[in-house]
């Protein structure tokens, strides 16, 4: 007879970790997969030069297919859908643990200073520092975040680090990156501003192998590491005092979630530009599939956040041909109104938990 018990419980026989998921993860992550290689096999295929869907997979898996395909496919498509993939998963994993960490589920990496923080150094080396090789962006971009990070929480703190006044604080913060991002952008050379400007709009054109490599890294630890997290956020939701009671480290376990965030959400700026609302659909619709139980939001808010900065992608190459519209633009059409509907709607009920 099957069980009728709601969660599954799962515990790795060699690692200290163990996660309650929600019955229907397995289902809408195994949809999810199948729709994210739907997506980017039809982006890979389409273009100037159309290449049939098969001879994508072909060529993909490395078996024998037509030659004239290979430079189309592996050179100039693969390594851009893989980007937007990735930069969707970074930006939806950062936007979740945002959400879940300050109780509020208006909350996203854009909205509350990391995202302009790490955009305000990724401007300042394309307007300054032209010469300086890709590779750098991450990096410069994750010490932006990271410095917003640290000092939203340093202005927030006050006898702890109330989720209200984080957000507070960074809602105050991407005001003053925003401003001197556009001094940068007002004063800059005509050239390394037109490329700022677009990169600020958030697109995936022209992105190569290159600028796939050093994204790769910050997701393969730090996707992971939210995972291992993901128990602990469930029990920070609870609130500060009870998360004690029960024994959470609160702001070891914040300033560790703080660091994904970060991570994920700099990483992803850096690679693909400022891509909006991302952080903040992926983790309702998200929700709405499988519960707000972390342990299983976590990895469908990434698959989600991927399949629509994908699906975005894809819209804006073919909607406009030849004119080719960025991916953030896209998603801050769609994004910006789901975002009033949000506050409409969230202003009728509480947010996702106390404010500590």
């Amino acid at each position: 007879m099957p069980s009728t018990k709601p969660w599954l419980s799962l515990r790795p026989r060699r690692l200290p970790l163990s996660l309650r998921v929600d019955r229907r993860v397995p289902r809408v992550l195994a949809v999810l997969l199948a729709i994210a290689a739907l997506s980017l096999v039809f982006n890979v295929s389409q273009g100037e030069y159309p290449v049939p869907p098969l001879e994508v997979v072909k060529t993909i898996l490395g078996l024998p297919s037509n030659p004239d395909y290979a430079f189309v496919v592996q050179t100039l498509r693969l390594p851009r859908a893989l980007v937007a993939l990735l930069v969707g998963m970074g930006l939806a994993t950062a936007g979740a643990i945002l959400q879940g960490l300050t109780r509020n589920p208006l909350a996203a990496p854009e909205i509350i200073g990391i995202n302009s923080g790490a955009s305000l150094v990724a401007v300042g080396i394309i307007v300054l520092l032209p010469g300086l090789p890709v590779g750098w962006l991450p990096i410069a971009a994750f010490l932006g975040g990271m410095g917003a990070a640290i000092a939203i929480y340093l202005l927030a703190w006050n006898s702890g680090s109330s989720p209200i006044r984080l957000i507070l604080v960074g809602i105050g913060l991407t005001s003053l990156t925003g401003a001197l991002t556009s001094l940068m952008i007002t004063f800059g050379n005509i050239f390394d501003v037109s490329q700022a400007l677009l990169w600020l709009a958030g697109s995936v054109y022209g992105r190569s192998w290159e600028h796939l490599w050093p994204l790769l890294p910050w997701l393969l630890v730090f996707l992971p590491l939210a995972m291992v997290l993901a128990r602990d956020l469930d029990t920070l939701n609870l609130g500060d005092s009870l998360a004690q009671g029960l024994g959470s480290r609160v702001e070891l376990t914040r300033s560790l979630l703080l660091l994904c965030t970060v991570a994920l959400a700099g990483a992803s700026v850096a690679t693909a530009g400022a891509i909006g609302f991302v952080g903040l659909m992926a983790p309702h619709l998200g929700r709405q599939l499988v519960g707000p139980s972390h342990g299983g939001l976590i990895p469908v808010a990434a698959l989600l956040g991927g399949c629509i900065v994908e699906l975005a992608d894809i819209v804006g190459r073919l909607a406009f041909a030849p004119i080719e519209l960025p991916c953030g633009v896209i998603t801050a059409v769609v994004g910006a109104p789901y975002f009033l509907w949000l506050l409409y709607r969230d202003g009728q009920r509480p947010a996702l938990g106390s404010n500590g």
